[in-house]
């Protein structure tokens, strides 16, 4: 394998201290051992219906970067694709890619509407409404999260929402991510293939949207696919980060080719 072909993810040994400076080993092993309470506890806590609370927040809190001298690594990086690039830990969230994807599935119930309404217009609009939701919870998320291993694979079943999930990393290099879930009630299967090109532009890092998501409603014989917007992360030199989601994203019923909406994104600033 040539150089060029190598994939690299976030490390803690970086070939300049710069990098890690200003992280305590203190604060590793804080984050460590808060990391084990949460495994230990399977991460929900058993409630009295018998349906687990699931966690709200992050599993462990984000390492500062005030210390990090992230322009002494990126400097001579402009115009990579940054899966070739290492970057130092504390660009990082507590969770793997595998996780984010399951945070698709946090309005669910937009789905279910869906299942439930007799009019296609009616089922178009909440099958758009639950496309859109997906980038609500990436605003003010600048953390990366963790390239997964090949193979790995996360699973996540919600009884109060009536559905089970599994991801798992089925490429290494490209880093693709495939995901399926289906209902526990039959009424929909929703699945998808992620494959986040990303690039550094000197202050901004710039995520391309590649792969097709794919819902599913059963009872109604219905297909919808569309794409995720671009999603931009400013100011990583200097300044404030911000988030832009910009691009188009178009979601087609294959039942009714002619049916199909058009979302345009563009920044707010």
């Amino acid at each position: 394998m040539s150089n060029e072909d190598e994939f690299y993810d976030a490390v803690t040994g970086l070939d300049s201290d710069e990098s890690c400076e200003g992280l305590s080993e203190a604060s590793f092993k804080d984050a460590r051992g808060f990391g084990y309470r949460i495994q230990k506890n399977n991460g929900s806590v058993p409630q009295e219906n018998g349906i687990k609370k699931h966690r709200t927040s992050l599993p462990a809190s984000m390492f500062t970067r005030n210390t990090v001298s992230i322009w002494s690594i990126l400097k001579k990086c402009i115009g990579l694709e940054l899966s070739k690039i290492t970057m130092p830990i504390s660009f990082n969230e507590p969770l793997s890619f595998l996780q984010r994807i399951s945070e698709y599935m946090e309005h669910t119930y937009l789905i279910n509407r869906a299942c439930s309404l007799s009019d296609s217009i009616e089922r178009m609009q909440a099958v758009a409404a639950f496309a859109v939701s997906a980038v609500a919870s990436q605003w003010d998320r600048t953390g990366k999260p963790f390239n997964p291993l090949l193979g790995e694979t996360f699973e996540l079943i919600r009884e109060d929402q009536g559905f089970r999930l599994v991801s798992e990393q089925v490429s290494h290099h490209p880093p693709v991510s495939a995901f399926h879930t289906e209902s526990l009630s039959g009424d929909f299967v929703f699945h998808g293939s992620i494959y986040p090109k990303l690039k550094f532009w000197g202050k901004s890092v710039e995520a391309e949207p590649r792969g097709t998501i794919t819902l599913e409603l059963l009872k109604h014989n219905e297909v919808y696919t569309w794409s995720n917007p671009y999603c931009c992360v400013h100011n990583i030199i200097l300044g404030k980060l911000w988030i832009e989601q910009y691009g188009t994203v178009e979601i087609v019923n294959h039942r009714y080719i002619n049916k199909y909406i058009t979302f345009f994104f563009k920044s707010p600033k």
